[in-house]
C-alpha cells in the first residue's frame, strides 16, 4: 500500500504541474475565465493532495485499516473531484452534455473531507 500511495502521489504532482501550464498556456485562449478559474482549482486541489500523498507515504506503515481507508479516500476523492472538474471545463469546447459529472465533484470533496478526518485520527493514534 505504502508504494501504491507514493506513485499516486507522484503521479498527481506530476499531473497537476502539466495540466496547470496547460490551463495557463493553451486553455487560457480558449476557454472564458470563469471556467478558466474552476480548471485552476481542480489543479491546486489535486497538488495539495498530491503532497499529501506522499507524506503520509512516508510516515505511515499502512499496517491499520484505518491507514489504509484514509490513503484510498485522499487517492479516490482527488480523483474524482479534480477530474470531474477538468471534463466540466472542457464540456463547452467538446459540445456535450456532461452536467451529469458535477454530481462527481461533490462526492470527491465528501471524499477528500473523509481523508483529511481519518488523518487527523490516525495522526492522534499515533501519538
Amino acid at each position: 500500500m505504502k508504494k501504491v500511495v507514493l506513485l499516486f502521489g507522484a503521479s498527481y504532482g506530476l499531473l497537476s504541474v502539466v495540466l496547470g501550464a496547460f490551463g495557463a498556456h493553451a486553455l487560457k485562449k480558449i476557454l472564458t475565465p470563469e471556467v478558466l478559474k474552476s480548471f485552476e482549482t481542480g489543479v491546486k486541489y489535486q497538488m495539495y493532495h498530491a503532497l499529501v500523498m506522499l507524506v503520509i507515504g512516508f510516515y505511515f506503515s499502512f499496517t491499520v485499516k484505518t491507514e489504509v481507508y484514509m490513503a484510498m479516500t485522499f487517492i479516490l476523492g482527488t480523483f474524482l473531484f479534480s477530474f470531474s472538474i477538468y471534463l466540466l471545463a472542457f464540456n463547452s469546447l467538446w459540445g456535450y452534455n456532461m452536467r451529469f459529472v458535477g454530481l462527481v465533484t461533490p462526492l470527491g470533496g465528501m471524499l477528500l473531507i473523509m481523508g483529511w478526518i481519518l488523518l487527523l485520527l490516525n495522526v492522534y493514534r499515533k501519538f
